[in-house]
This record gives structure tokens, sequence and C-alpha cells, in this order.
């Protein structure tokens, strides 16, 4: 059995790749990371959208509970405050062609919460196997050969250390130093790709105002198909009876850092519903700015001639716009793919098990990348999406269509939050009955305002502060 694995990164995908190595036998697990990491649910530097919205889809909450077995994550995470909403029912949800409906019917849920509690619930319970550790170091770089990957450099107050290893996960996240440190290895020509809607968020706590505990989860979605900037809103319920607000918009369109101009941004966009909200609820924070938020894909996968011993996951492989909600989910979908490819294998330095995780992590990115960089592109100010081609455009027409049936057809919704959830891959949207329902367009007529039940109307009306 190998003697040790290196897990660069202790965010959220390096600890889940530290699990299903310590669940695989590896004897020692070193897990790394340049912060100082918090003994609790707060924020770290190491996390520059850690302040703002995180959605935790059923898809990569599933992938999570298969990865640390015997601990039930999401019974953790509501114990700690955390909220399940239903996508069916749970939500106001303004769409680029209207609101949804909310159906009485089941559909798939998510938990609301700071991405801090996430990071310090999944971190806990990783930590809880005693062959898993946690070291600060920042990694200088890799050692062995183009053929083999033999650990990390570290370097430290006292210059650079080798820390020799069996396997070594990059999960660095966005800021991964991997290309530069495969030049280092005489592996180069990595091809990188680039889309950037110039996406800035703004984000800001609250204390959730009596009464108004059971509000639903309301967003306005950006709308990327009127040749102007993308701008969008959210309040969602997180632990410690807060709401989090968190307004999103592309270049040109950028929310602003002032309490005032924060609640002014709400309250223009199509709906003022979020800006109604807010205005009669108590600040807990000032508002909080992030740039960091283009979808960078590194092709790791397409290099001809991997070295064995190197795996990359989560961020450090595909990294894309958080608005959509896909990164956590993706980081565990690969950290997934680890594991079972290390259950067939039976050990961490098989021959041809680090190219079989790349490729198979790549599959899930692949998906979230198509999802994301499909609207971005659409952005008047985009930086590195090229002109949409003909499939783009077909494929842009037939998600319109399909969003606008969701206003009034449950069929065609559910399609839509299978695949939102990540229980499902985009082909979904394409299967008889998505297709029938997309067709077929809306049976019920688009309503005229959010889906408010009396009580959610009297709350509303309770809080606002604006006359809107």
């Amino acid at each position: 059995m190998s003697r040790r694995a290196v897990v660069v990164g202790a965010g959220l995908a390096g600890m889940l790749a530290a699990a299903v190595l310590a669940d695989a036998g590896v004897p020692e697990v070193v897990v790394l990371d340049r912060d100082e990491l918090p003994d609790g649910p707060r924020q770290r530097r190491g996390l520059p959208q850690g302040r703002h919205a995180h959605l935790l889809m059923t898809g990569g909450l599933s992938a999570m509970e298969e990865i640390v077995p015997g601990v039930s994550l999401r019974k953790r995470l509501l114990a700690a405050g955390a909220h399940e909403v239903s996508l069916s029912s749970g939500m106001l949800a303004r769409t680029p062609e209207g609101w949804l409906r909310r159906w009485r019917r089941a559909g798939p849920d998510m938990l609301t919460c700071t991405r801090a509690l996430v990071d310090w619930t999944v971190r806990a319970a990783v930590l809880e196997d005693p062959r898993v550790e946690v070291r600060r170091a920042a990694v200088a770089g890799l050692t062995g050969s183009a053929g083999r990957v033999r650990g990390v450099r570290v370097s430290g107050p006292d210059g650079e250390t080798d820390l020799e290893a069996d396997l070594v996960v990059d999960a660095s996240g966005r800021g991964t130093r991997i290309v530069t440190w495969l030049d280092g290895l005489g592996l180069s020509g990595v091809r990188t790709r680039t889309v950037d809607s110039g996406l800035v968020n703004a984000s800001r706590l609250y204390r959730i105002p009596a009464g108004a505990e059971r509000f639903p989860l309301t967003i306005v979605q950006a709308d990327p198909y009127v040749s102007r900037p993308g701008r969008s809103a959210m309040v969602m319920p997180v632990e410690g009876d807060r709401w989090l607000v968190s307004c999103g918009g592309t270049r040109g369109g950028e929310p602003p850092a002032d309490p005032e101009g924060f609640l002014r941004y709400t309250l223009d966009l199509p709906d003022p519903i979020v800006g109604r909200l807010v205005s009669g609820a108590e600040p807990l924070t000032d508002v909080h700015l992030s740039r960091s938020t283009s979808n960078v894909r590194h092709y790791l996968d397409k290099v001809p001639n991997w070295p064995e011993g190197l795996v990359v996951l989560g961020d450090a492989l595909g990294t894309f716009n958080p608005a959509y909600g896909q990164g956590m989910s993706v980081a565990a979908f690969g950290a997934r793919v680890l594991g079972r490819e290390l259950a067939r294998a039976g050990a961490p330095d098989a021959p041809g098990l680090a190219r079989r995780v790349l490729r198979g992590a790549a599959r899930p990115v692949d998906a979230a990348w198509a999802m994301a960089v499909g609207q971005d592109v659409l952005y008047p100010a985009t930086r590195g999406g090229g002109r949409p081609g003909l499939a783009d455009r077909a494929v842009t027409a037939y998600t319109r269509r399909m969003t606008r049936a969701a206003t009034g057809s449950f069929a065609a919704a559910s399609a839509i939050w299978d695949v939102t959830s990540m229980r499902t891959p985009p082909t979904r949207m394409f299967r008889p009955d998505a297709v029938l329902a997309a067709l077929a367009g809306p049976p019920l007529p688009l309503l005229t305002g959010p889906p408010l039940t009396p009580g959610e109307r009297a709350v509303l009306a309770g809080l606002d502060r604006t006359g809107a």
C-alpha cells in the first residue's frame, strides 16, 4: 500500500479529495494550504467568492454524502442552521421569460447557507479520520519528472523542502499554478481558455425580520437576451436567522459597494421585489464586492503525455461564473471520480490512474462550462467568448423556449430543475417529454407578478419602505 498522498488546497475540492484518499486506505493524507484555516464557519482569505451566495444542489450534496460515508453532511448542515429549499415550491424566481410558478408537486431540493458553513462542515467531518492532516504551507512546485510526479516542493521561512508523495492532487482552486508547475517539469503547451463577462458580485447580510422567517428564497435572474449588461439579485436564507443578499452585474452593469447604491440597484431590476424586501431589514455587514468571476478552463485532460502521480480537481481544472451555482457540485463530482478510480485501481500509484481520473473529472467540468459560457457569451461586453455559431444560437433559442414553457408547464419546469439541481446531465432537456413541453409552450398564462401567498404578500408589504 502507498505511504502518502498530498492534496494542495484545503477548500471543498481538496477536503473531499482527502476523504476519498483516506477511504481508499492511504495511511497518510497531507492537505497543504497557505491560509490559516478558521476554527469555525468563518470567511477566509483564500476564498474570494466566500461572502457571496452559494447554492448546494441535490446532485452535489448526494456526491458529498457518497464521498464522506457514515456522516450525514445534510443533517449536520441543517443542524447548524442551513435551510432546505424546494425548487418547485420554495422559491420565487423571475426568469428572462417571466415568473416561474410554484407547484405543490415534489421537486428537487437545495441547501442554502454560507459557503463558510459548507467548507467548515465538510472539513470537520473529513478531519475526524486520523489519516488526514492539514498543514499550513505554500507549495512552490512539483517534484519528479515529466513521466511521474514524486511530490511537491514546499516553501517556508527556512527555504524550500521536498515532500514526497505517491499521489499529488492539485485542488488549489481558481488561483492554481498548475500550468507553471507543469512547465517546471518540461510539460508545456497546455491550452487555456478564458471567457469573462466582467461579472461583479456585491453581497450583504441582513437580519431576517420578525414574521419573515419562512419567506421564500427570491431571485431576479439576469437577462442575456436584450443586448445589455446582465443584472441580477437574490435573497436567500442562511444560518443565524440571516438573509444573504447578493447582486451580480456583468461589465457595464456592475453593482456598487455603497449601501444606498446597493439598494437602488436592487430596486432598478425588472422587478423590485429584492429591494422591497431588504428595505425593511436590518443590515448586519457592509457591502462586499468580488471580481474573481471569469470562466477559465485548463485543458489538462488533452495533454498527450500526462505524468503519473498527478491529479487535478475542482477549480484548478475549470472555473465557472459563480452566478450559475455549479462550482461546489462539480468539485464533488470530481472527487467522486477519484474515489471510484481508486477503488478500481486498488492503489493511488497504479499505472494510468491519474489520466483516468483527469478525463473522468473533465466531463462534469465540460458540462458546467457549456452551460455557463453559453449564457455569458451573450452579454455584449464579454471578453474571450467569440461569436456564437449556428449550433450555439440553436441551443439558445431552444433554452429560451423551454424557459418560456416553464413559466406555465410543470413538465418543462421539471426538466429545468433536474438540470439546475445537477442530478441529471443537460441532455435531460432533450428527452421526449421535455421537448414536447417546450414545443407546446406554457398551457397557463404568464404571471403578472411573483406567485406570493396572501401571508407572503402581507410580509412584503409590511417590510417595504420604498413605495415601489
